[in-house]
């Protein structure tokens, strides 16, 4: 398993009426997240695209279990579960805010599409080789 953290306080700019973020301002959380934690492993997003892979979203799920709030920081804990068999890959998210409290769950899931033929393709070598001691288990 794969797990990393970061700290985003939000803005008011993402807030509802309420002072709740708003709701559709969870997935941009996540992305932070999930480019953050590719960000970790050596590697970004425009490095991906530029060798020719691009990752578009197939698939996002949300659920809401308490509100965050204006300049609440929130700690997004992004995981990988599992190391990606195929062309796709899916992120898990955590939003907690300082208190510990979870307030927020979802995955999101991806495919490895190649830019130019705009056809599915397996995890680009070099990333899943980053990946794979996060998923060695000791015997």
């Amino acid at each position: 398993m794969y797990t990393t953290t970061i700290d985003i306080r939000v803005r008011y700019g993402e807030t509802d009426q309420m002072g709740y973020l708003y709701y559709g301002n969870y997935a941009l959380y996540y992305e932070v997240g999930r480019t953050d934690a590719i960000r970790q492993l050596g590697f970004t997003y425009r490095e991906l695209e530029e060798q020719g892979v691009i990752m578009p979203v197939a698939e996002l799920n949300v659920k809401y279990l308490r509100p965050a709030y204006y300049d609440d920081v929130i700690t997004v804990k992004t995981i990988l579960k599992e190391l990606p068999a195929n062309h796709k890959i899916q992120f898990h998210s955590e939003l907690y805010n300082q208190k510990g409290e979870l307030l927020n769950v979802g995955s999101v899931t991806l495919a490895f599409i190649d830019a130019r033929t705009k056809t599915r393709m397996n995890m680009p070598q070099a990333l899943r080789e980053k990946l794979e001691p996060h998923f060695k288990t000791a015997k």
